[in-house]
């Protein structure tokens, strides 16, 4: 039974990659029937993600495949959440996630939301091209511990800078930590404009949600 969802994970991997939604789906399901646990269905469904992601910056997909690979991402999200509803875990705490204003890229941050409501966090999920102003009401609304700021282009990841300071003129900085994201961002630009921490990728943002909260 084992190898059979271990092929059923390869089958969502190789999917996701071919942008085949029916296949995905029907591999994610199969792999939950048959034994697959919730994370080893999260981490097929990221790596055929990050392959894709891959192709986007070698120009061999465009946006149309983003957008495809991301529907895809949405809907086996989407089965996984009906499973994790059976399921009691740990409750860590809160987490605003946005793609900042002028980017409409979400597929890193889509993955990262499952994968924090997976391991126990409540995920207040923003969305796409959203100001730093949206971003400071939801905080003062939500009362987050933490704030995830996600970007793929260079143009528009200056805007985690603008919602760092947007926090600090409205006093909430200092209530939450701040963990930026995308494949632009580098350690010392997250450094530069006063962010916590820098993610790797999704699962390191995670590990380091828990990190913060854990104590």
């Amino acid at each position: 039974m084992e190898a059979t969802f271990k092929e059923e994970l390869a089958s969502l991997e190789d999917s996701v990659v071919k942008l085949n939604f029916e296949n995905a789906i029907k591999a994610a399901r199969e792999a939950i029937t048959r034994g697959a646990s919730l994370i080893e269905v999260i981490e097929s469904l990221r790596s055929g993600l990050n392959v894709v992601g891959d192709k986007f910056e070698n120009g061999e997909y465009f946006l149309s495949e983003l957008i495809v690979a991301g529907e895809i991402a949405k809907e086996v999200m989407e089965i996984i959440r009906t499973y994790m509803k059976e399921e009691k875990m740990k409750y860590y705490g809160k987490v605003v996630l946005a793609t900042v204003e002028g980017d409409i890229h979400d597929i890193g941050k889509n993955l990262v939301n499952i994968m924090l409501t997976a391991a126990g966090f409540e995920v207040i999920d923003l969305g796409v091209d959203v100001p730093a102003e949206k971003i400071v009401q939801a905080v003062r609304e939500h009362k987050p511990q933490i704030i995830g700021l996600s970007a793929l282009l260079t143009s528009t990841m200056i805007k985690m800078e603008d919602v760092i300071k947007a926090l600090e003129d409205a006093g909430l900085r200092g209530s939450v930590k701040v963990i930026v994201g995308g494949s632009p961002v580098t350690e010392e630009f997250a450094k530069k404009i006063g962010a916590d921490y820098k993610a790797i990728d999704a699962v390191d943002g995670v590990d380091k949600c828990r990190q913060w909260l854990s104590g």
